[in-house]
């Protein structure tokens, strides 16, 4: 409840109305005529001087300019150490996929190998499954310490098994915590982050994944050279959901989750810590108004019929063909496939890594200047340019020497395209063109079919590879991306070109 001025008599009114009216004793409800200054300071351009003597002057120019990007930022990187968890659980078996298997008895199955990957897949699909209920049941913050939880454990099985069912266990669990993470920090991202930011801070997330998968690819190089090395690998893979499980406790709220809850306070108190003391108002009528726009909260079954299923289904199917294209198959069994073409695996796995942290590097400069959907549309056309690169290269019969080149730079290709749009723009987009009162479970069924599909692809991938060669399998891929490219494209033009992010 909060105090309102009404003529001469003050009116006591809830603070959800408050937070719709202008507050007569905030700063920027002075004018030009109003502040200190000279008739030529105005015409000068001084009022714009945020290090101006006038406590006015300066009020105005922050309200003016926006919230201040640095407030946020902490809270923004603390979140994305759940993106790299994934980025570096998926690249962990890569090196020592071999070592692991040598060890635990299981040393030529194919089958059982890209279990040892898809497993864990298999987890984050049920993480993901349950992570809108939990973002909007226990809130933001706790939704993240959760999900560290089953990854330290994971971590940790997985470091000292002796057999393969332990190790299928361990990851099971880390898979968990994986599908747990990533939709709940696309939520939080979106609602901490400042609007002149947002696409930058969205792309933390894939950069925060590229950083997760050179790290493990640098700490898996010793593992030819070091007995039982792979232990080592899982075990560190505890410390950045530690340091997340431990961070959260000083990181903001949800200010939209803690509205949404009734708790309108404890709001304002986290968007004066998010975006400033000046920015409070702002925040909290816009917020009121999307709020009384939405409506109540749905159940998971309507968002597969009626007014929400378009936008849900676009959600689903942008998620289905971003897996379709083969990416973390790339990531998951790049040593294998590089050795078979008799490149050194260490040498092009790091080149893979800096080409998707330059690629991502790249989208967050470009997210909020060319928008979503030209960043999402270029990416794709490069994929599949970079697939017919992989399909001619696999052709070695005839090119000789001049295969290895086209095959490496084309995989390398292949991940830089990925990492400039097709990468970082679903996680980021979804969660802007969502309703609030959908967004957590619209999130997580998106997400979900994300994990189904890369489940799929990871376990089959070295059995196709067996079956069908690298060239009938990139060109396939190749069409899928292309495919890829137009579907977006219809479906973008039709239905989501009312949003201005696009």
């Amino acid at each position: 409840m909060r105090w309102k001025l009404n003529s001469s008599v003050y009116k006591r009114v809830p603070s959800r109305e408050a937070a719709m009216e202008p507050d007569v004793e905030t700063p920027s409800s002075y004018t030009l005529s109003s502040l200190p200054i000279s008739p030529t300071q105005k015409f000068k351009g001084e009022i714009l001087n945020p290090f101006s003597p006038f406590p006015a002057v300066r009020a105005t120019t922050d309200a003016v300019a926006g919230p201040s990007w640095r407030m946020s930022l902490p809270h923004v990187c603390v979140a994305t150490l759940t993106s790299f968890l994934f980025g570096y659980h998926s690249g962990v078996v890569n090196e020592p996929l071999e070592s692991i298997s040598a060890d635990l008895g299981f040393s030529g199955n194919t089958l059982a190998e890209g279990l040892v990957v898809s497993i864990c897949l298999g987890g984050a699909f049920i993480g993901c499954l349950f992570s809108g209920s939990v973002a909007d049941g226990i809130g933001r913050r706790r939704a993240f310490q959760l999900s560290a939880l089953p990854m330290i454990l994971g971590a940790a099985i997985s470091a000292l098994t002796n057999s393969l069912e332990g190790m299928l266990l361990g990851r099971f669990l880390v898979g968990t915590g994986m599908g747990l993470g990533p939709p709940v920090a696309s939520l939080y991202i979106t609602e901490v982050s400042p609007p002149a930011v947002r696409g930058t801070y969205g792309s933390f997330v894939q950069i925060a994944t590229c950083l997760g998968i050179i790290v493990s690819l640098l700490i898996g190089t010793p593992v030819k050279d070091i007995d039982r090395w792979w232990r080592v690998c899982f075990w560190v893979a505890a410390i950045p959901a530690t340091l997340q499980a431990l961070g959260m406790e000083f990181c903001a709220e949800s200010p939209q989750w803690l509205y949404k809850c009734g708790r309108t306070i404890e709001a304002e108190m986290q968007f004066e810590k998010l975006l400033g003391p000046l920015h409070v108002k702002s925040a909290m009528a816009e917020l009121s108004r999307s709020e009384r726009d939405d409506g109540e909260s749905v159940k998971y079954s309507e968002l597969f019929y009626g007014r929400h299923f378009n936008v849900v289904f676009i959600g689903a199917v942008l998620f289905a063909l971003q897996q379709l294209s083969g990416i973390n198959s790339v990531f998951y069994f790049s040593s294998t496939v590089f050795r078979g073409v008799g490149v050194p695996a260490n040498l092009a796995n790091i080149s893979m890594g800096i080409s998707n942290l330059s690629g991502s590097i790249i989208a967050m400069v470009l997210m909020d200047k060319l928008g979503r959907k030209m960043l999402l549309s270029g990416s794709f056309l490069g994929m599949a340019f970079a697939m017919g690169l992989q399909a001619v290269g696999a052709n070695r019969q005839y090119l000789g020497s001049t295969s290895v080149y086209l095959s490496v730079g084309g995989m390398l290709l292949f991940v830089l395209s990925f990492s400039l749009g097709a990468g970082p723009v679903p996680g980021l987009l979804l969660p802007e063109i969502f309703p609030n009162k959908i967004r957590a479970k619209a999130v997580a069924v998106c997400m979900s079919v994300h994990w189904i599909v890369n489940f799929f692809v990871s376990l089959l991938f070295l059995r196709l590879l067996e079956q069908l060669g690298p060239q009938v399998l990139s060109g396939w891929y190749g069409f899928d991306v292309d495919w890829s490219l137009t579907r977006h494209c219809l479906l973008n033009t039709n239905q989501l070109l009312w949003y201005p992010a696009c």
